[in-house]
This record gives structure tokens, sequence and C-alpha cells, in this order.
């Protein structure tokens, strides 16, 4: 099942859409979503989104 954070607006604009499975997250743009998707082993993702939630919040 696809869902997009809790933090994305309610347009549908500008957000990723994740699918968690056994063997790979999936990533997915949610305004093409017959478009191609990315997959990550479970511990890069993880690993990706510690390193997101260490960023700044973008200015502007």
């Amino acid at each position: 099942m696809w869902f997009t954070s809790r933090h994305s607006g309610s347009d549908g604009g500008q957000c990723v859409e994740v699918a968690v499975g056994p063997a790979a997250v999936h990533v997915r743009d949610s305004k093409d979503r017959s478009g191609p998707a990315l997959a990550f082993e479970p511990d890069a993702w993880t690993e990706f989104v510690a390193f997101a939630g260490r960023l700044p919040e973008p200015q502007g």
C-alpha cells in the first residue's frame, strides 16, 4: 500500500509516495503514479530517512 507523509499537503503536489515491502522500500512521485519507482533496501532507506531528518528546514 502506498502512502505519503503526514506532513504532505492536501493538494497532492510535490510529494513522494512510499510502499514498504519485506525486501524493499519503494518510492515514487505522487504526480506520476504510473511512472518509475525507486527501490531501496530497508537498511538503506532507514539511513536515508535518518539523514534527511538531520537536514535544516529549507528557507524561503
